[in-house]
């Protein structure tokens, strides 16, 4: 079940949790703006490389306010140990149910080596500090695809 949203559209709302165990959800980000990133599975490198870039820039994104939280179908534990082996600063949010993944779009049929199956389709989406959705990127290539979101934000925000 795919769904169809587009910039100006309502974020779809969620509620996982993190490894610790604590719930976060869209409202908790109301008057803040949100990159909420979907990527297929920790401890891989493009998903590797892109959580690492987003951790780069963490702490400029916290002066402005803006949080960052990345979701996979991955278990919490595998988060736990995904953070610790490389520092990460960001927020990373179990889906394992896909509930929130299916909800903005993102668990589609994939093609590796001839094979189908269904996955996470590398994507984000900038929230506004309405809940509304300003910006998607489908199909991101990690390699430059942080600087692209933080221009856009800057675009957007005046900052």
């Amino acid at each position: 079940m795919s769904t169809f949203l587009s910039p100006g559209t309502s974020a779809p709302p969620f509620s996982l949790s993190d490894y610790k165990g604590m719930k976060y959800s869209l409202d908790d980000f109301r008057g803040k703006w949100l990159i909420l990133y979907f990527y297929p599975k920790d401890n891989t490198t493009g998903c590797t490389a892109e959580a690492v870039a987003f951790s780069d820039v963490y702490d400029e994104l916290q002066k402005h306010d803006v949080k960052v939280i990345g979701i996979s179908p991955d278990s919490p534990e595998s988060h736990k140990k995904f953070i610790e082996k490389h520092n990460l600063k960001i927020t990373l949010l179990s889906d394992e149910t896909h509930s929130v993944i299916e909800a903005y779009g993102v668990w589609n049929l994939k093609k590796m080596y001839g094979k189908e199956y269904m996955g996470v389709e590398r994507s984000t989406f900038l929230i506004d500090t309405e809940g509304i959705i300003r910006e998607i990127w489908k199909k991101v290539k990690v390699k430059g695809h942080v600087d692209e979101i933080t221009a856009k934000l800057n675009e957007l925000t005046g900052k």
